[in-house]
């Protein structure tokens, strides 16, 4: 993983070309992340309305999904699929981390369905609006800011440190003013990380663009970095925008 990392250190191999063709090639680039982030969230919100949809319709299914043993496989199995893709995207061809990228989204889109069972569908389609106009917002302030925010990276990622801490803590102590902090601090990480990966993932297109394979993976890996901060911002606005069944 870290040699895939270190790309966006890598020198520019762009002589040869005009400032047309780069500037065509960039955005060409970034759509292309886009595009694979909105179709994984299609494929996630299909799967989660349709799984929600048959565990409502059998009890049986909603026990088995949510209620027994199981269900900690259906939580964790998205973490397995992330992990896949981080650690082994250097010796996987681009065709197959497309292919666990899409199998990861429909893992994700179980994993979610249960917000169906517990949220209203108005207070969810409302939060996933929120989120959206959010999320473009802050993603066109990082792909159009002269301003570098590199300096957030390492502070960002020291505090995802810290939420995923106190998440697990509070699993125990179930303190609702710790959940409220939890959830403030969630939407403001992810709302940074948002700005700071479409930057990185913008200044990475010089290091990838010689490489039609190196692209296919940059791509697919910036749509996932995109996709995770728009699912973590979300689930942390609902908690605070969600109306409970």
């Amino acid at each position: 993983m870290a040699d895939f990392e270190n790309i966006q250190q890598t020198s520019a191999q762009t002589r040869g070309r005009s400032a047309a063709e780069i500037d065509q090639g960039l955005r060409s680039y970034m759509l292309g992340i886009y595009n694979y982030m909105a179709i994984a969230m299609v494929i996630t919100g299909g799967v989660a309305m349709a799984t929600a949809n048959w565990a409502m319709s059998d009890p049986a299914v909603a026990q088995t999904l949510y209620g027994s043993s199981l269900r900690w496989v259906v939580m964790l199995a998205p973490l397995a699929f992330v992990m896949v893709l981080s650690f082994g995207i250097n010796k996987l061809s681009a065709g197959a981390a497309q292919i666990i990228f899409w199998a990861y989204s429909a893992v994700m889109g179980v994993s979610l369905s249960s917000i169906f069972l517990v949220y209203t569908g108005a207070s969810i389609a409302q939060t996933f609006f929120v989120t959206a106009a959010s999320f473009g917002a802050l993603s066109l302030y990082g792909y159009t800011t002269k301003r570098s925010l590199s300096g957030m990276g390492s502070f960002l990622l020291m505090g995802l440190f810290g939420l995923i801490i106190a998440m697990l803590v509070n699993m125990f102590l179930q303190s609702s003013a710790l959940s409220f902090a939890v959830n403030v601090i969630g939407v403001l990480i992810f709302a940074g990380l948002t700005a700071y990966d479409t930057q990185r993932l913008k200044h990475m297109y010089d290091a990838v663009s010689h490489s039609g394979e190196l692209m296919a993976k940059t791509t697919i890996m910036g749509a996932l970095s995109l996709y995770l901060n728009f699912v973590n911002m979300f689930m942390f606005l609902l908690s605070f925008m969600g109306n409970r069944e």
